[in-house]
């Protein structure tokens, strides 16, 4: 599972013209699951990204975490976060998980970080052609693979 956390003054996701998700002062999480991935790896990315210090405390400095700053999250598939780009100029998106094993992911992972966060997370919809919009806040933009602990 690989996820990209942006730190956001705002964001929102529009889906056919109607807005479906929208925050304000929190982050955006682009997910990508591939077939091998499991409550593990979601386990780890919801406690990191419930407890990353990427917040400026009362000195400016990036010390607190989403729960510390109470912050709202909007999650976001996104299977090309998955794509290889080793041979040739078209990605492959061979790696990335079909939706019979990522839609339960997803959802399980959403659920999860809710649990995490105490708090209700907000989405994109799983497959659909979304239109993305955010302030990138610093900009702070992190990216995390549960199967590469670096």
């Amino acid at each position: 599972m690989k996820i990209v956390i942006q730190r956001v003054s705002e964001a929102s996701v529009t889906i056919n013209k109607v807005k479906v998700a929208a925050i304000n002062n929190g982050l955006l999480v682009l997910l990508g699951i591939v077939d091998d991935d499991t409550l593990e790896d979601i386990n780890f990315l919801v406690r990191k990204i419930a407890n990353l210090r990427v917040f400026n405390d009362e000195n400016g400095v990036m010390n607190n975490s989403l729960i510390d700053n109470n912050g709202d999250v909007i999650v976001v598939s996104q299977f090309t976060l998955q794509a290889s780009t080793k041979k040739g100029n078209r990605p492959s998106y061979i790696k990335a998980a079909k939706p019979i094993i990522s839609i339960p992911l997803y959802e399980k992972f959403v659920q999860t970080l809710e649990k995490e966060i105490d708090k209700k997370v907000q989405t994109g919809e799983f497959g659909a052609d979304m239109k993305v919009a955010l302030i990138n806040d610093g900009p702070v933009t992190i990216i995390i693979d549960s199967k590469n602990k670096e």
